[in-house]
């Protein structure tokens, strides 16, 4: 009997045994699978987070001001429509700064005057054409003098290097007596990429109030 209640009670603490251990491992498991779990949900956060920064980053809306200005009017311009919109600027400026005399267009021997009449002389080198962040840019305003009819030669070589894909396009100009006729269709064919827009020319005495009326109109 005694040897009987002996093997009874080594038996029962085997079994005990057994199941603590069976407990033990489904525990682990348990406590396995919820952490390997919850790092897959924290990793999946992680990775949609930053996929939503970078597509953040990328997603550009930001409007862009370039211009090139002879006698400081078209800067006026460009300097309101940049406050107006809340956009960076961009000016260009040519290596070879044009003075008055280069500028007197009534003298057929000014610098201006001789590369209106020959046209292999208007690639004007500018210090930079090259903006920062130029991928950013959903909108781009792109002013200048009116010269004999068409945009001063001075912002062509802007048009043309570089790439206006996916971008709206929108020219202003200034002049005293002639309006912006082709000046920004032959811009658009310099450059062959952009959604251009009719563009707007500024008289003498415009106001900054003209000016912001324009924008608000645009609708941006």
């Amino acid at each position: 009997m005694k040897l009987k209640k002996v093997m009874m009670m080594v038996l029962c603490g085997v079994m005990v045994g057994m199941l603590a251990g069976c407990s033990s491992s489904g525990g682990s498991s348990t406590t396995e699978e919820n952490t390997a779990e919850s790092t897959t949900e924290s990793t999946t956060a992680a990775d949609s987070s930053s996929e939503d920064a970078q597509n953040t980053e990328g997603s550009g809306g930001k409007t862009l001001v370039v211009y090139y200005s002879a006698t400081g009017n078209t800067e006026r311009v460009a300097k309101v429509i940049a406050d107006a919109t809340d956009a960076d600027i961009f000016e260009l400026q040519p290596m070879d700064l044009y003075t008055d005399d280069d500028l007197d267009w009534t003298d057929d021997n000014s610098r201006v005057s001789q590369e209106y009449a020959n046209e292999d002389q208007r690639d004007v080198e500018l210090e930079s054409i090259t903006v920062d962040n130029w991928d950013s840019y959903d909108t781009v305003f792109i002013g200048y003098p009116i010269w004999w009819g068409i945009a001063a030669w001075p912002v062509n070589g802007f048009a043309e290097n570089n790439d206006f894909t996916g971008k709206t396009v929108i020219p202003f100009c200034t002049a005293a007596s002639s309006g912006i006729g082709e000046s920004g269709d032959l811009l658009e064919e310099m450059a062959g990429t952009g959604n251009w827009q009719e563009g707007e020319r500024f008289g003498s005495g415009f106001s900054d109030e003209d000016i912001q009326e324009w924008v608000d109109g645009l609708d941006l």
